[in-house]
C-alpha cells in the first residue's frame, strides 16, 4: 500500500463525512459526519508519519487523539440525548438555544 492510496482513502472518508455533516439535520447524523471527517484526518496524519518516519512513538499521539475523540463524542451524544428528552426533537434547529 502506498502513501497515495492511503491519502485517497483518507480524502474519501473526509468527503463522505463533510457531505454527511452538511446535508443532515439530525444531531446524531451530523456528529457521525464529524466523526468521519476526524477519522480521515487521523488516517492521513498516521499515513504521513508512517511513511516519513516509521517510529512507533509518533503513532502514540494518534492513539491519544482517538481517545480524546471518543470522550468528545460520548459527551456530544449525552447532550443530544438531553436535548431530545427535553424537546422531543432531535433536529439541529431546535438545539440552537440550550439555555435553561
Amino acid at each position: 500500500m502506498t502513501l497515495e492510496t492511503v491519502l485517497l482513502v483518507a480524502a474519501a472518508l473526509f468527503s463522505v463525512g463533510l457531505y454527511g455533516a452538511i446535508s443532515q439535520q439530525v444531531v446524531v447524523m451530523v456528529m457521525m459526519g464529524l466523526e468521519l471527517m476526524l477519522n480521515g484526518v487521523i488516517l492521513a496524519a498516521g499515513a504521513f508519519w508512517w511513511f516519513l518516519s516509521p517510529e512507533p512513538t509518533l503513532q502514540v499521539l494518534l492513539l491519544v487523539i482517538i481517545a480524546v475523540m471518543t470522550v468528545e463524542m460520548a459527551m456530544g451524544f449525552a447532550v443530544a440525548t438531553l436535548v431530545h428528552r427535553a424537546r422531543d426533537s432531535d433536529m439541529t434547529d431546535t438545539a440552537s438555544e440550550l439555555k435553561r
